[in-house]
Order: structure tokens, then sequence, then C-alpha cells
């Protein structure tokens, strides 16, 4: 099966979705390459990226769930090379 690499970028405003989202990602655990989060105290928000290694429908998959939690953004953009 083909495979894209992907870049999520994610916003938590609230805490309280954060079990949530880990449970997600934790679902995904098998496709995601490396994480990065970064707590930015002065706004009250973490911002966090996703590198991803799936097949398309399973990248679209998991920005959907993710896109649906409360207070949370998400964005995804695929890598362009063949």
């Amino acid at each position: 099966m083909e495979t894209r690499v992907a870049l999520i970028g994610i916003i938590v405003g609230d805490r309280r979705s954060a079990d949530s989202l880990n449970d997600i990602l934790h679902e995904y655990g098998d496709y995601i390459i490396g994480r990065m989060g970064i707590p930015y105290r002065e706004k009250g928000i973490n911002v966090i990226s996703i590198a991803v290694d799936a097949p398309q429908d399973v990248i679209s998959a998991l920005s959907g769930k993710i896109g649906k939690l409360d207070d949370v953004t998400c964005k995804t953009s695929f890598a362009t090379y063949e």
C-alpha cells in the first residue's frame, strides 16, 4: 500500500482535550514518525507537530478525528515529492 509523508500541526486551546488527543495519537501510533509538543504558557495553548508516514486515507481519518475535538485546531500538509 502506498504511503505519504505528512505533517499535522495541532493547537490545543483547552487542556481538557489532551487526554482525548493522546488517545487518538496512540491509536495511530504505528504511523507516527515523530512528535514535538511546545507549551505556550503566555497564551495558554499547546502547539504540537506530528510527522506521519501513512496511506492518505489514514492521514485524513487521523486529522478528521483530531479536528473534531473541542478547542483543538488541526491542519495537515503533505510532502510533494514522488
